[in-house]
């Protein structure tokens, strides 16, 4: 007999009941429609534009990109994109980058990993390379840096302007630099790199020069259309060699669609990975991924051609004055200001002295429905709220100031979170190593992170936990971090 208390999977459960289990665990989720979710999703509130990508969706999900020479659909969906970002970033027939071929990536952190990979690959003769970048670049950069054993040299930015000096990355640039970085916009407070002066130290060094357009090079075209004041950031900016762009952020494809592009075929070549010294296939990769489902790319093929150049000029002209709406919203009340006026689709705020717990501010908006991303505080930047703005956001402006202005008005009452002091004075004497798993555990359960059947369950207001990872040296963040996750992720049974 079969001990089925053993065996890996239960019995099978019908479709339906599957379904309603997934309708179910997604009502916890936050809303990823309707204007109310600042981060991590992109919605364009265009009717029928879900079924369309689902759709497409389906129809390619089984089809694996590992291969273009059988499945050919997908390499022309593949081009397709690639030829698309490259003409919305200044590439293509006419212009200074004709040349310009691309990828298709899974998002921005394996476009952000290739482009170092890339950049490292293609000097195989220096044996320990160097990466530059400005403290805003995106986290991915460390994470590629990481992955792929590269040093990063970090420029630190403005505290005013929240960039970095073109003459300090000038500087930083050495022998075994390999890539310069530079974001459009960063995401962290939404405003653009001094690209064009960055790009042009990067040249007369002879090293690559990446932009990271992940976040905002699907709209910063468009709103040079619209007339606002984008600065140069993509191809038609000499020394600029490479760009990525995610699709499923402002193209607003479903996840997880990004385009690295590189200005001609002989940068892009150390991308690929090949290998033929085995029995097997002979494997050859532009991406990290081997196989990859058709799904997203099909996806992805039917948002932009369906929205089209028209409808994402559309889509910016109403993202841009939701932008402004909120924006004046954080400046009608007292107690706020602007981490920096916008620039791209992000509005950023902190607390003037004497102004709210940030941290309190957050869990009030979540009361009231607003669902933000809280920043916390950094070589000097202060703690800040970010605003992801799309165009589902348009609408639901007008609710946003006085609801804003009632949360402050409830987070002053509630007064700043004061830590025990017990645990504050632990936070600032402990170091990363001398984290043991019983420790992190009293501090997970002090933190209504109790461990239960399943998971720890996070608590309903996040103000602590933020307040304590704030008093934390990033170090000790990281590895709070990883811990209070590996809480989380624990099997069912």
């Amino acid at each position: 007999m079969i001990d089925e208390s053993r065996v890996g999977l239960a019995a099978g459960v019908a479709a339906e009941v599957v379904l309603d289990e997934v309708r179910q665990l997604r009502a916890g989720d936050r809303p990823t429609h309707g204007g109310r979710l600042f981060a991590y999703v992109y919605d364009p509130a265009v009717p029928g534009l879900d079924e369309l990508a689902g759709a497409a969706h389906r129809e390619s999900a089984h089809v694996n990109g590992l291969d273009p020479t059988a499945f050919p659909s997908l390499l022309a969906m593949e081009n397709a994109l690639v030829g698309a970002a490259s003409r919305v970033l200044g590439a293509g027939p006419g212009t200074t980058a004709p040349d310009v071929v691309g990828s298709v990536t899974s998002g921005g952190t394996e476009s952000l990993i290739l482009a170092v990979k890339t950049a490292r690959d293609a000097h195989p003769e220096i044996a320990a390379p160097r990466i530059v970048v400005p403290s805003s670049a995106h986290a991915a950069f460390a994470k590629a840096a990481h992955y792929l054993r590269v040093a990063m040299d970090v420029v630190p930015v403005s505290l005013d302007t929240l960039r970095p000096d073109p003459a300090a990355m000038a500087a930083a640039i050495g022998p075994e630099t390999v890539l310069v970085a530079c974001s459009a916009p960063s995401y962290a407070h939404g405003v653009v790199d001094p690209v064009a002066e960055i790009a042009a130290a990067a040249a007369a060094a002879g090293v690559r020069c990446h932009v990271d357009a992940c976040f905002g090079g699907w709209t910063l075209p468009y709103l040079r259309r619209l007339g606002e004041p984008v600065p140069a950031f993509d191809f038609a900016v000499p020394g600029v060699t490479s760009i990525s762009v995610d699709l499923h952020k402002y193209a607003y494809a479903p996840k997880g669609v990004s385009v690295l592009l590189h200005r001609d075929a002989s940068l892009r070549s150390p991308q690929y990975f090949a290998y033929a010294d085995w029995p097997g296939y002979t494997m050859i990769n532009p991406v990290i991924a081997s196989t990859r489902s058709g799904g997203p790319i099909a996806a992805a093929y039917a948002t932009v051609r369906h929205l089209g150049d028209d409808g994402y000029l559309r889509l910016a002209t109403v993202t841009r004055d939701a932008v402004a709406g909120l924006a004046e919203a954080v400046r009608a009340v007292d107690g706020l200001r602007l981490m920096a006026e916008p620039e791209s689709t992000v509005v950023c705020f902190t607390a003037t002295e004497g102004g709210p717990d940030l941290f309190v501010l957050v869990d009030e908006l979540t009361a009231r429905g607003w669902h933000t991303q809280p920043q916390l505080s950094y070589a000097g930047l202060p703690a800040s709220v970010h605003l992801t703005v799309t165009a589902s956001v348009a609408p639901r402006v007008g609710d946003f100031g006085p609801d804003l202005a009632d949360a402050v008005a409830a987070a002053r009452a509630a007064g700043p979170v004061q830590l025990p002091g017990e645990l504050a004075a632990l936070v600032g004497a402990l170091t990363p190593d001398a984290l043991t798993p019983e420790l992190v555990e009293g501090l997970a359960a002090g933190l209504g992170m109790g461990g239960e059947p399943g998971g720890a369950p996070l608590p309903e207001r996040m103000a602590v936990v933020n307040t304590l990872l704030d008093a934390a040296p990033p170090a000790l963040r990281e590895r709070l971090l990883v811990e209070f996750v590996g809480l989380l992720q624990r099997p069912t049974w």
